[in-house]
């Protein structure tokens, strides 16, 4: 259905090619998984697929790609649009219309089908995705995560042959990305639907793909094989192919239920030792009460010098970066948010957590003066953000949105680099340095555009943080990242909270929160359902556990480093 034949893609004005030698064949229902660390092209390998690369981005393809005998070199996009459905990783960047149910409609019209078939079509997306309380709210009223879901229901309508992804579950909730990919697994197996995916969480995907296409760096050839196959020589695994690596399990389990069923021994092992915190968390204090001093790492800081030069601005005696009582917030109709109380300590790390549309989004828009409160009270460093001016609440609050293209404007990363020093009255090469430690490689010259997702949103972490603001906010931080990136963006938000800043983080990403978080707030329905340590909170739930905790349950451990940092201490006494 799909074939690749020794195909490269060289853009202009780069000196080498972004993918070479790709040559597979995904054959008509099968659902193949693109994997790799960061910027190694899957973005262009997806793009080939539907014809908009080259029709569309530029550049040169050498090579062939076919989907059902078309040639995409010769057919542009549109005239692949009957047989290919694709969905990006910008979600916003497709929609044409303003409703929910319009823009699931907008496919099959263009396509001249009937009245009666868009219709049942509507009715049958509207209930797989779990859209039907949202087919009549404005698209630009929802979540980042519900937005998603309406971009893959507006490519499901239609029925295409194949379906071209790029990373689909990174903005949903647990429950949301099983509900899709559940989805894509009926299509495969019910309808013959030939499926290409890229995404990073493979804890999430990996088990149901039938084969991997692994791309292990920039202009290498891709490997092709079974998901075990490809996971024991991967750079990019799961933690549950991590931990079965650090337990000698073979064969590498890619489920918690094939890794439990190896788990005994290990439990075993384990049974002697005490989970140690995968972070140094500080005492999270009551509301309203004064902060304790945040824990120290043992390991020496790593972050840029002038990070480290000085700490975080000092609020009034004894107040939290960040203080929150009572809120409620109105977004038309809707109550976003109700009786909301949130502390954040300098020194401590605290993950927003629940599924889409609970008001995180909206949480951290209150505390950087975007939303107004219709209740209750928001102080940031001791001001009010709505009475704030933004020049000078940019001294206490900083925000990386979900969409990162909201803060970068410049033509080339030097050029945000140094716009972000001058705004925040930095020295030359502050925001530089930064970027230099999230992204290793990337060159001052390159355009903001021409970026990975993850990329850009290391970038616009940079420029936020070149303003050093003493409480920090972001939000879906790990979109678009892969482990590597993800290990370095947990290594700087450490030693950020060690030098004293508050970050505040709204995630779906369980093993992010696992790893680095003090404390974990559960949202529902805009109401805080759970608040407390992050061990106390995940282990708790089904939903927010991550896979090593699901492994040995009822141990309460929670990451790999853990657990490796536990067999050492064993084998050392």
């Amino acid at each position: 259905m799909i074939r690749f034949e020794d195909v490269s893609v060289t853009y202009d004005g780069a000196a080498e090619p972004s993918v070479r030698g790709v040559d597979f064949e995904v054959p008509e229902g099968e659902l193949a998984l693109l994997a790799g660390p960061s910027g190694v092209g899957k973005s262009t390998v997806l793009g080939a697929v539907a014809g908009l690369v080259p029709h569309f981005t530029g550049g040169t393809l050498r090579g062939r790609v076919t989907v059902a005998g078309r040639d995409t070199r010769t057919h542009k996009p549109r005239e692949l649009a009957d047989v290919v459905g694709t969905v990006g990783q910008d979600p916003l960047s497709h929609f044409v219309t303003d409703t929910v149910e319009d823009e699931l409609a907008y496919g099959m019209e263009s396509l001249g089908l009937a009245p009666a078939v868009m219709r049942r079509r509507v009715e049958e997306t509207l209930d797989l995705l779990g859209l039907a309380d949202l087919r009549d709210r404005p698209i630009a009223t929802l979540s980042g995560g519900q937005q998603q879901r309406v971009a893959i229901g507006s490519v499901l309508t239609p029925h295409p042959r194949v379906l071209v992804l790029d990373e689909p579950t990174s903005a949903l909730d647990p429950a949301a990305a099983e509900e899709v990919l559940a989805v894509l697994q009926r299509l495969v197996h019910d309808l013959g639907t030939t499926v290409l995916l890229a995404e990073h969480r493979l804890e999430r995907v990996v088990q149901y793909a039938d084969r991997v296409v692994l791309l292990p760096s920039p202009g290498t050839p891709p490997l092709l094989g079974t998901p075990a196959e490809i996971m024991a020589v991967s750079p990019v695994y799961p933690p549950v192919v991590d931990l079965g690596r650090l337990a000698g399990w073979s064969p590498l389990p890619l489920t918690v239920r094939d890794a439990r069923r190896s788990a005994g021994a290990l439990r075993e092992r384990l049974a002697a030792f005490a989970p140690a915190p995968a972070t140094a968390p500080g005492p999270v204090p009551a509301p309203g009460g004064p902060p304790s001093p945040p824990a120290r790492p043992a390991r020496a800081p790593r972050l840029p010098r002038f990070l480290r030069a000085r700490p975080a601005e000092p609020g009034p005696a004894g107040a939290p970066a960040a203080f929150v009582q009572g809120l409620a917030v109105r977004r038309g109709q809707v109550e976003a948010l109700r009786r909301v109380d949130l502390t954040a300590a300098r020194g401590t790390i605290t993950a927003l957590m629940g599924r889409n549309g609970a008001g995180k989004s909206t949480l951290l828009g209150t505390l950087v003066g975007l939303v107004e409160p219709a209740a209750g009270s928001v102080r940031v460093g001791g001001v009010v953000p709505r009475r704030t001016a933004p020049r000078d609440l940019v001294r206490h609050v900083g925000l990386v949105p979900q969409e990162p293209r909201d803060l970068l404007y410049a033509d080339t990363v030097g050029g945000e680099c140094a716009a972000a020093d001058t705004d925040a009255g930095a020295d030359p090469g502050t925001c530089r340095s930064l970027v230099s430690a999230l992204l290793p490689g990337v060159t001052d010259g390159a355009h903001p555009r021409d970026l990975s997702e993850g990329q850009r949103l290391a970038l616009a972490l940079a420029v936020v943080l070149t303003a050093r603001p003493p409480l920090l906010l972001l939000d879906e931080p790990t979109r678009g990242l892969d482990y590597a990136a993800k290990a370095r963006l947990v290594t700087v938000l450490r030693e950020l909270a060690a030098e004293g800043h508050a970050i505040v983080l709204a995630t779906h990403d369980v093993e992010l929160a696992a790893e680095l978080a003090h404390r974990v707030v559960v949202l529902a329905d805009g109401e805080v359902v759970a608040d407390g340590p992050t061990a106390e909170v995940v282990v708790a739930s089904p939903s927010f556990a991550p896979q090593v905790t699901k492994v040995l349950a009822p141990q309460p451990w929670l990451t790999v480093a853990q657990i490796r940092g536990a067999l050492a201490r064993g084998e050392s006494a």
